[in-house]
């Protein structure tokens, strides 16, 4: 299985007191280093753009560590990766603080040339790999979707202040679920970018013609596409919620490209993001 993940590498800065640690991280990247520790006969590559500074070789060289390919991320040497800080409260709820303006990930797919994408089985993203991405490279990208059969998996990450306008949001947003073949929402996501309640967000995504997993945090997933009944245990404690998600779709894609069922892919998953959210930072020690 040959899987591309798209989106954006940062240095990621996880503040605690006075000091802060240096990390490595960004939504697709995370769901791309769990997918591949669990699934590791899959090739998984990561496709985004770096600049050519210290910093931008230390992301690369942390993404080749985790045998996540980087021969398809693109150096540019006028630019500068972006950075966010995480800070969180007592019960392990994070906020971020971002710096990514100028970040060379802002200039994927900027001649609108998609070729780098031709050859996978299948393509990762999220709504805020879109996000960062002018208007018209968005609509560029989904009239390329449109001609490919390529296997599309999405989540829609939803994250405001990324967004040029609401209404983009929502356009992009229902386009990909449309297009998906696997939708990993959650819950509060989709809540917020459409202003629906929880049950009009179950009742949207019942409907849904492919397979995937509608997150709901502790509460454990809908399954999506297939009745899946069973109980998920929530984590013993909870030290950051950073990655919940983003571990959640590494563990739920590893077991289903591994020949998995639903049911047990979704406990994986459930599985993983309860252990990541003891943990502090996005990635936690193999």
């Amino acid at each position: 299985m040959r899987i591309a993940c798209i989106g954006e590498a940062m240095l990621e800065l996880s503040v605690q007191g006075n000091s802060a640690a240096i990390a490595v991280a960004g939504d697709t990247l995370n769901t791309a280093i769990y997918l591949k520790r669990n699934a590791p006969d899959c090739q998984v590559d990561y496709i985004s753009r770096l600049g050519n500074c210290s910093f931008s070789h230390r992301i690369r060289d942390f993404i080749a560590a985790q045998n996540v390919g980087v021969e398809t991320i693109e150096m540019r040497p006028d630019k500068t990766p972006g950075l966010y800080a995480i800070t969180t409260n007592d019960t392990g709820e994070r906020s971020f603080t971002y710096w990514r303006s100028a970040s060379a990930a802002r200039t994927l797919f900027d001649t609108g040339d998609f070729s780098i994408l031709e050859g996978y089985e299948a393509l990762y993203l999220s709504g805020i790999s879109l996000a960062i991405l002018p208007h018209q490279v968005r609509l560029a990208f989904l009239s390329w979707l449109g001609q490919s059969d390529v296997q599309l998996i999405y989540d829609s990450n939803y994250r405001p202040r990324l967004w040029d306008s609401t209404d983009h949001a929502r356009q992009i947003t229902r386009s990909m679920w449309h297009r998906a073949d696997i939708a990993l929402p959650s819950i509060d996501d989709e809540m917020a970018l459409f202003g629906e309640t929880a049950a009009e967000v179950e009742n949207r995504f019942t409907a849904f013609m492919g397979n995937g997993a509608l997150k709901r945090g502790a509460d454990g997933p809908i399954s999506l596409g297939e009745s899946v009944d069973q109980t998920y245990p929530a984590a013993s404690q909870v030290v950051d919620t950073t990655a919940a998600g983003d571990s959640f779709n590494g563990g739920y894609l590893a077991a289903l490209f591994s020949g998995q069922s639903q049911a047990q892919a979704l406990r994986s998953g459930h599985d993983l993001a309860a252990q990541v959210v003891q943990h502090r930072g996005a990635i936690i020690p193999a």
